[in-house]
């Protein structure tokens, strides 16, 4: 498995100094929820990001519902919990790592230590007895380290024109979506059904159980099929979040080359 796709159990969590613990909770239908969640009660030691707070920048006319942030402003979200290039993190959520993994691969990007993500959620924790704490004291911030330098910029990351590049070169598209909204059966959120023409569908469900566990290296590998093979994988959702499911799933593989198309399908979209 690669070093940079690391999964913890939830007994193996344990309140260190080294180590910063974020909740990622978060739901679309109602963006207040997660932070209420966390106030309510959280592993203990836990600092909260939101999605769109924190961990994306203000909605445009293209780019997507949830479009990347300034790398410096995420820099410095980032070590007001405390967290510099090098230090150890856990991230988890409540909904099968989507928000946990874009967390992931946001500070994979840019070249920090990428988190370990908790395998099954906040609810496979409190199944081994853990104890919510409603604390939500502020760490102290973070204030640099001698000799180690962060990308400008995300990395691994395409818009619209870089990814209609790498399709006329062979780059293999893959909408990690359901497969009805795939289909465009239904589409609930974005205000146009269907998918990128020539995208292949490999749902980010399909490498966890209900409960959020990550399947065993087969089962994955069975998800994604010939795709694996791929020369280029460039990989979208709706908004560039549940993807990062699918491309913490591919680095477990191997595929760390794999490429996410951040503005995803709700900016493709916004351009027709």
């Amino acid at each position: 498995m690669s070093a940079t796709a690391q999964l913890i159990d939830p007994d193996k969590i344990t309140v260190r100094d080294d180590t910063v613990i974020i909740d990622c909770r978060f739901s679309l239908a109602d963006t207040g929820e997660g932070a209420a969640l966390y106030q309510a009660g959280h592993i203990p030691g836990a600092h909260y990001l939101d999605l769109e707070q924190d961990m994306s920048s203000p909605v445009e006319k293209h780019g997507g519902r949830h479009p990347l942030p300034e790398a410096n402003e995420f820099v410095a979200v980032l070590a007001k919990l405390g967290v510099g290039p090098t230090t150890r993190v856990i991230a988890y959520d409540d909904s099968r790592l989507a928000y946990a993994a874009r967390l992931w691969w946001m500070m994979k990007s840019l070249g920090f230590r990428p988190p370990s993500l908790l395998n099954g959620g906040y609810q496979s924790w409190l199944q081994i007895g853990g104890v919510p704490e409603t604390d939500t004291s502020v760490p102290a911030e973070y204030v640099g380290e001698e000799g180690v330098e962060l990308l400008a910029k995300f990395g691994g990351v395409c818009d619209i024109q870089e990814l209609r590049a790498a399709q006329g070169t062979g780059g293999t598209v893959v909408d990690s979506r359901e497969v009805k909204r795939y289909q465009g059966l239904e589409e609930p959120i974005d205000p146009v059904a269907g998918h990128i023409p020539g995208a292949i569908n490999r749902p980010w469900q399909g490498v966890s159980d209900s409960m959020g566990r990550f399947l065993a290296e087969e089962a994955q590998r069975q998800h994604w099929g010939d795709a694996l093979k791929a020369d280029q994988l460039l990989v979208y959702c709706g908004s560039g979040v549940t993807a990062c499911v699918n491309l913490f799933s591919l680095s477990r593989l191997g595929r760390d080359d794999a490429i996410l198309y951040s503005g995803s399908w709700s900016d493709w979209c916004s351009h027709l």
